[in-house]
């Protein structure tokens, strides 16, 4: 996720920040970075700056600090790790693996599946592989692709590992339902998996409940996966998603209370601020920053965040036109059920038939399912 500072005004440009003095706090840096573990690890690879086992066992811990932190400097710290073989087309099998989770997380995806793809041709049972594979072809919307990499993870790792995958790889298609009750059956008995397995498999399910309008069944199990796992900052989003369909701003304000350097999760705050009117002051503060955060991430080449931006002129800014140009670019890279509401929503406020046209005939064409799909996209040829 991007940082910026809050002290850009809306409407203006961003501009580097000088701090008035030496004693100002520009950012705090997580205490996990200083764990004795990172310490150690960063000792022997300074005494010995070719050993690969060292440097993919500390590039590791970074991408898994990055995601757990919402933090995209240790993102930059692994990369900075395997720089020694970062450029070479004949990398090692484990750092084309991590440099593919690295160019996934950066919205990289054909050059993510390229590494992905050398890796599981030379390692066959390698179910990290495999189950990043699927992730990144289901977010494209290659959902045959998805499902068959899913199947090799489903002989590779545990039972659950296979039927989340299957069942991340089936959400957007006729296969919901089905894939609902296989999940839910098979983490009723997956009693000893390592709890973030069982944070995705809650997470999903209370996805699926939402899309076929089970809302009570949807918010207990957000509620279970936040209970184990209450700083995933996905699931925050996703649950303050569906409080605000639900016209819930109230809670999403307490739910993301603390939260609102992940960019993501400020967006959500400030739509919350909308909704629930009264703090005027507090919501031109949220836009301000967001908008200071997108054009920073503009004049960094950076498009990572599209379906973000998207919805901030739409939503917030009231362009329907501006966000359809977003949403339209996001499109071409990623497919997941967001992606969809955004550019239906923008393209149906804009006028555009032609993009709503192409967008339900996908919708069609896959089986998608959600309940605030036929509001989004209007009717229409």
């Amino acid at each position: 996720m991007l940082l910026a500072g809050a002290w850009l005004a809306a409407g203006c440009a961003a501009a580097p920040y000088r701090p008035a003095s030496g004693d100002t706090v520009v950012t705090t840096v997580a205490r996990s970075a200083g764990t004795p573990e990172i310490r150690q690890l960063q000792g022997r690879l300074a005494a010995a700056p070719g050993d690969l086992p060292t440097a993919l066992a500390l590039a590791r811990r970074y991408i898994a600090l990055g995601r757990a932190e919402t933090d995209p400097r240790y993102f930059g710290h692994a990369q900075a790790v395997l720089a020694p073989w970062w450029g070479r087309v004949d990398a090692p099998p484990g750092v084309r693996l991590l440099r593919a989770q690295l160019l996934q997380n950066g919205h990289r995806f054909s050059a993510a599946l390229a590494d992905l793809q050398a890796v599981t041709a030379s390692q066959p049972r390698n179910a990290e592989a495999w189950l990043t594979q699927a992730v990144v072809q289901a977010v494209q919307g290659d959902h045959a692709a998805a499902t068959a990499s899913c199947a090799r993870v489903a002989t590779l790792a545990e039972e659950l590992a296979g039927f989340a995958c299957l069942a991340a790889a089936s959400v957007n298609t006729a296969r919901l339902e089905a894939s609902e009750r296989l999940l839910a059956a098979t983490l009723a008995r997956s009693s000893g998996t390592p709890d973030e397995l069982h944070v995705w498999a809650w997470t999903l399910l209370a996805e699926m409940a939402a899309r076929r309008g089970a809302a009570g069944t949807a918010e207990q199990r957000y509620r279970t996966a936040l209970a184990l796992a209450p700083r995933d900052s996905y699931l925050l989003g996703a649950y303050a998603d569906f409080l605000l369909d639900a016209k819930r701003p109230a809670e999403v304000l307490a739910l993301l209370r603390e939260r609102q350097r992940v960019d993501g999760l400020l967006l959500r705050h400030a739509l919350a601020l909308r909704d629930a009117g009264g703090n005027r002051g507090a919501l031109a503060a949220a836009v301000a920053e967001l908008q200071a955060r997108f054009d920073a991430a503009a004049q960094r080449g950076d498009r990572v965040h599209l379906r973000e931006e998207a919805r901030f002129m739409l939503q917030l800014r009231g362009d329907p036109s501006a966000a359809l140009a977003l949403a339209r670019q996001n499109w071409t890279v990623q497919k997941e059920l967001a992606d969809l509401r955004i550019l239906l929503e923008s393209a149906r406020l804009a006028g555009d038939q032609r993009t709503l046209r192409d967008a339900r005939e996908w919708v069609a064409r896959n089986g998608t399912q959600d309940v605030m799909l036929p509001g989004l996209a209007g009717s229409g040829p």
